[in-house]
């Protein structure tokens, strides 16, 4: 007969202490320039071509969204506040590993802890039906925060009736300076570009964008090595630096995050934007789209986005659980 073994007090405890409780504890931290290597490879997951899901669209924007992450279970969650008002703490879509369904469960259980209603931002079309499943109870559209995304091959060429003006533009900037030189933008130019921003800059119709962005321009260009976008200088003898254009590549898409140019100089802007198009589909053939980014509401802005004809308008909301 085999007597049944017994467990001493301290193997009880062992056996206890093996098997711990597991919370769902999100322990967000500030977002800063070293956390980019760490957070690019999560971002390059997001399966939509909206621009806030890329490394120049979260970190230019650190300060003023005042994004905070986290990484959990190979998942990244990013802590900010709504695009539309900057007093309401909001969330972005969690990207990694986890399913839809358990990060915002996660979520829903961390804002029960903090007291606080549970708000994504910046949310692209394609989850909003999802997070309604989920139980969300308010869909508010972000209306001047749309992405602007062409057809990268259009604007390479200018080709078709409706941008028939901007190849006008063109071909004048290129008739008026034959000497012209469009070329990467390298280390050796950043000294000059930084000069040439410094003097052309003209702020935005929204005070506090418009303080914010020129701090991130001039952050980006102090900082390219860790940024690592691709650019490019467009320069005329009688003027030398007219325009310059920083962006970044994620799948199948450029997005074009900075594009300054001297206003006084006609054609100046459509000549970058052109010349850019064609040295990054030439570098990345891969790129079918190019996104241009919101107008954030600003009127010259708008037109200017606008004239290029878009191929879609990638909507965002505020998608609020009760």
């Amino acid at each position: 007969m085999i007597t049944p073994r017994r467990f001493t007090p301290y193997q009880t405890t062992v056996i206890t202490a093996a098997r711990p409780r597991r919370e769902n504890v999100l322990k967000f931290k500030p977002l800063t320039l070293s956390d980019i290597p760490t957070l690019r490879p999560y971002l390059s997951q997001a399966c939509c071509r909206t621009c806030d899901f890329t490394v120049g669209g979260t970190f230019m924007w650190t300060d003023y969204f005042d994004y905070t992450y986290c990484i959990f279970n190979d998942t990244l969650f990013i802590k900010g506040v709504t695009e539309d008002d900057v007093t309401r703490p909001a969330f972005s879509i969690p990207v990694g590993k986890m399913p839809l369904e358990e990060s915002v469960k996660i979520l829903r259980e961390h804002c029960r802890r903090e007291g606080c209603e549970l708000i994504f931002s910046a949310v692209p079309e394609v989850f909003v039906a999802p997070l309604k499943a989920l139980g969300a109870t308010k869909v508010e559209k972000l209306d001047d925060w749309s992405d602007y995304l062409y057809d990268a091959q259009v604007l390479a060429t200018l080709g078709g009736k409706k941008l028939n003006k901007k190849r006008n533009h063109v071909n004048r900037f290129e008739a008026e300076h034959p000497g012209y030189r469009f070329e990467p933008l390298t280390p050796e130019l950043l000294p000059a570009v930084k000069d040439f921003f410094n003097a052309t800059h003209l702020p935005l119709s929204k005070p506090a964008l418009a303080d914010i962005e020129r701090e991130q321009v001039m952050h980006v260009l102090d900082n390219l090595d860790l940024y690592a976008f691709e650019g490019a200088v467009l320069s005329t003898q009688e003027d030398g630096i007219v325009a310059f254009t920083l962006g970044e590549v994620k799948g199948d898409t450029l997005y074009t995050h900075i594009e300054k140019m001297n206003h006084e100089v006609t054609g100046a802007g459509e000549t970058v934007n052109k010349l850019f198009a064609v040295m990054m589909t030439s570098r990345h053939p891969e790129i079918i789209y190019i996104n241009r980014e919101e107008d954030t509401g600003d009127p010259g802005l708008r037109h200017a986005k606008e004239s290029y004809h878009p191929a879609e308008l990638l909507d965002k909301y505020n998608v609020t659980f009760g």
